[in-house]
């Protein structure tokens, strides 16, 4: 998450009594990913080449960089902060600028191995490829984004005539040099646009007109490719004088997957919580939390109501889960495969208000899930609304030992209660 440019388009929810992020449907892809789309876009970057084993690391060294006395290597993961990361096998970088003899030597310290930092918690994330890029020389790092902006209803481009390290402490050191130019969604990017955001980033040698196109090209992509950010930190000028997205980071929407197949076909499950790629496979709305009581609710409304109860009565809600309004039965039992999936789960609260969702439909789908799922945990199931009493004539004669509960009330007592056993 990149702090100041997700606080414009993300909301938070109060859960359990900490903030938590709200879960934000788009896709996010690794930074050679990145790289080579921008560069279909005619927009300046590092030459570079993906490598996921160490033979395809020899032979691009042989082929690509023959002649380079170092190279840089980026271990590629889903998450910020790589350089001052640690590997679980104890190697101290993700991010390395190394002789092109020890290229090889360093790829194998990184690939197959758990890269920890800061934004990937403690399990870390799996190092499946590395990028090989030239060393540039540059004369001058700046930052520049592209979001999506509420007050202004489209396209915020952000820029400042520092960059290279993060833009929270950009923004807490020079405040005043960070320009922010609005974009008419209906117009598009003007000469007067992009002559403001040149002048936020104050290039020293680059040539002004063709950083003008360089800030077009960029937002063409932005639009082209359904961004939901698209952030470079450094936008390097180097010592040829030209203007380079020397670190990027894309997000797109995932509401545009079925005209951006190409770039959703990049998506990596391998770095995305499990359980949030079975939920998204079974159209279930899914966030993993760090408690112990995992919850299954109908409606986002009703499911942040469900957790702030929990956490009044002394428990932690495990996830968030949104079965929405036209569960099926199978849709239940793979929403009960992801709850029991997780160790840390100590009690499942079931909670649904049938009105679109009948609760007869909830209540064969729980006893489904019992005959497909060891649920080893307790089951807290409060029933209102639609089909009530069929939900409730079929769980009492599957024979399941269940925790019924009369309200949303009684319900989160008891499963704090049945957890804390």
């Amino acid at each position: 998450m990149r702090g100041l440019v997700n606080n414009l388009v993300s909301r938070s929810l109060f859960f359990a009594g900490q903030w938590q992020q709200q879960q934000l449907r788009r896709l996010n892809i690794h930074e050679y990913q990145g790289a080579e789309l921008m560069s279909k876009y005619g927009i300046n970057v590092p030459k570079g080449v993906a490598a996921s084993s160490l033979d395809e690391v020899k032979e691009t060294i042989r082929t690509t960089f023959p002649n380079k006395n170092e190279v840089v290597i980026k271990s590629q993961i889903l998450a910020g902060g790589r350089g001052l990361g640690t590997f679980l096998n104890g190697f101290k970088g993700g991010v390395h600028i190394v002789k092109a003899d020890q290229v090889e030597e360093t790829a194998g310290k990184m690939l197959g191995q758990i890269l920890v930092t800061k934004q990937t918690g403690p399990q870390g994330k799996v190092v499946s490829k590395v990028y090989l890029c030239e060393k540039l020389s540059l004369v001058n790092e700046m930052y520049f984004a592209i979001t999506l902006d509420r007050n202004t209803a489209g396209p915020l481009i952000i820029a400042c005539s520092k960059g290279g390290t993060s833009i929270e402490d950009l923004a807490e050191k020079y405040p005043d040099m960070i320009i922010k130019v609005p974009i008419d969604v209906f117009k598009g990017i003007t000469d007067e646009d992009a002559a403001k955001v040149v002048d936020g980033l104050a290039p020293k040698v680059a040539d002004r007109n063709d950083s003008f196109e360089q800030v077009k090209k960029l937002y063409k992509l932005f639009c082209e490719s359904d961004c939901t950010l698209l952030e470079i930190n450094p936008l390097a000028e180097t010592s040829s004088n030209q203007l380079v997205a020397a670190d990027a980071k894309l997000n797109f929407d995932d509401n545009a997957a079925f005209r951006q197949k190409q770039i959703f076909s990049l998506r990596d499950p391998s770095q995305e919580d499990p359980r949030e790629v079975a939920a998204a496979k079974a159209d279930l709305n899914y966030i993993g939390l760090d408690g112990e009581i995992g919850c299954m609710v109908n409606g986002a409304g009703l499911a942040m109501a469900t957790m702030d109860i929990i956490k009044l009565h002394g428990g932690t809600p495990a996830n968030f889960l949104d079965v929405g309004g036209n569960a099926s039965e199978g849709q239940v039992v793979e929403a009960f495969k992801i709850l029991t999936s997780d160790e840390k789960v100590k009690a499942i609260l079931v909670n649904i208000f049938g009105g679109i969702m009948k609760c007869d439909v909830i209540a064969s789908g729980i006893v489904n899930a019992a005959k497909n799922v060891a649920l080893k945990v307790p089951v807290v199931v409060r029933l209102e609304g639609t089909n009530v009493e069929q939900g409730k004539r079929i769980l009492k004669e599957s024979g399941m030992t269940l925790i019924t509960a009369e309200d949303l009330d009684d319900a989160a007592e008891k499963a704090v209660k049945a957890a804390s056993k």
